[in-house]
């Protein structure tokens, strides 16, 4: 076949592109149009030797195109090619030949298809003695018209009734899971509740049945050191004085541990907080253990936060009281308090020390439950302070981290 001007005809651009290449592969020269309209526009302007065109487009579809090709006279013999994918019914086919359309391919079919369609429709072309036009047939034109496009008006109102009833059976899944999913949550959300009045239960067992014991002991080993020791060697007095030491530090760490139990499950009250007057009044209370000390402090201006203003006292609690013990060592202890902003425009809090330090190999380690990185028998604790920090940070969206080194104090740091 010879090269040849063809117009293809299609409101879809993948489709076009399709076309296009198949037909220029085999040497043709290949002009465009997104509809009927558009494509007589190009006819009127340039030379065209064959027409390819989709059935259902915009504005005007194949089948008025193709009539309205074989109305006028200067091109009205033009070969035409109907090709489609939604049209493909006896009925379909017969208005196709009505209009006068030359072949009907429906899509996508491979070039040697095309081609051959193509070749067909330029013999029927050819053997035409005058263009075809629809005179006395035009009644039945229209009827034959009429009757497919009602066709297809039925199939997608049948479509459109099968994909609303899927719809609506998927809406009916959905509305049941929502319900299933409802009554799952609230009955974990019952067994969460009954699970943690439960726990709060043993915890309150726990704080009576185990502090008075411990607090026996402790009290009982001190009377009898105060009331005993003239008349016992050094050795028993030292054997008390372990158990009250003991007894005191069991006391401890099951407040220490009940407080951190609790604060996964208590409520996060926020409010204005003014951090300047939780400092102060942290200092305060710290005031017995900074007694005969000489410690510096350097406070900046600090800010008003939203948070829980009972948990953020603990935060600056323990890591304070921290501070203060582990500067216990140098003759003069500095403390800061301050704020900084890092490079993702965070609010990063901080309270630096001169103290004992830490090695930074350990560090992930700080925040443990029951970590230390110094015995007991140097500094006093339980293990639980920097744990309860990261807790109560953590419940603000915040995060907790540490810097140090050995004999040169050290940094902590916390947003909010």
């Amino acid at each position: 076949m010879n090269p040849m001007n063809l117009l293809i005809v299609d409101d879809h651009a993948t489709n076009l592109k399709l076309l296009r290449a198949q037909l220029e592969a085999e040497g043709h020269n290949v002009l465009e149009a997104s509809d009927g309209v558009q494509a007589l526009a190009v006819l009127e302007g340039a030379p065209v030797d064959g027409v390819i065109s989709d059935i259902l487009m915009p504005n005007m579809d194949g089948f008025n195109l193709c009539r309205e090709i074989r109305r006028k006279e200067k091109f009205g013999a033009l070969p035409f090619v109907l090709y489609t994918s939604t049209y493909d019914s006896p009925t379909d086919r017969q208005l196709a030949e009505a209009v006068g359309a030359d072949r009907y391919v429906v899509k996508p079919a491979p070039t040697p298809v095309i081609l051959e369609a193509l070749h067909e429709a330029m013999f029927k072309a050819r053997e035409r003695k005058h263009p075809l036009v629809p005179g006395a047939n035009e009644v039945y034109v229209l009827k034959q018209y009429s009757e497919v496009l009602v066709r297809k008006l039925e199939e997608k109102n049948s479509e459109l009734q099968e994909a609303l009833a899927k719809i609506q059976r998927a809406h009916e899944e959905i509305s049941q899971l929502n319900r299933d999913l409802e009554q799952r949550v609230q009955q974990r959300t019952a067994e969460l509740e009954a699970a943690n009045q439960e726990l709060d239960a043993f915890a309150s067992t726990v704080a009576h049945d185990l502090h008075a014991p411990a607090r026996h002991v402790a009290a009982y080993a001190r009377i009898l050191l105060e009331e005993c020791s003239a008349g016992m060697n050094p050795t028993a007095q030292g054997h008390l004085l372990t158990i009250a030491k003991a007894g005191e530090r069991m006391g401890r760490l099951i407040t220490d541990l009940l407080a951190f139990a609790r604060l996964s499950r208590a409520e996060l009250r926020r409010s204005a907080v003014k951090l300047d007057a939780v400092v102060a009044q942290v200092q305060a209370e710290l005031k017995p253990e900074m007694k005969d000390r000489a410690i510096t402090w350097r406070i900046s201006e600090l800010p008003t936060v939203q948070a829980d203003e009972s948990m953020l006292k603990q935060v600056f609690f323990n890591l304070l009281s921290n501070a203060i013990k582990y500067t216990r060592t140098k003759p003069s202890a500095e403390i800061e308090i301050g704020r900084q902003a890092n490079e993702a425009g965070e609010q990063v809090f901080l309270v630096r020390d001169n103290g004992v330090g830490f090695d930074m190999q350990y560090a992930p380690k700080l925040f443990g439950v029951f970590q230390r990185l110094h015995p007991a028998s140097e500094f006093e604790g339980t293990g639980l302070g920097l744990s309860i920090v990261q807790r109560i940070v953590q419940r603000h969206g915040g995060r907790a981290w540490a810097e140090g080194k050995v004999g040169e104090g050290a940094t902590f740091y916390f947003t909010l």
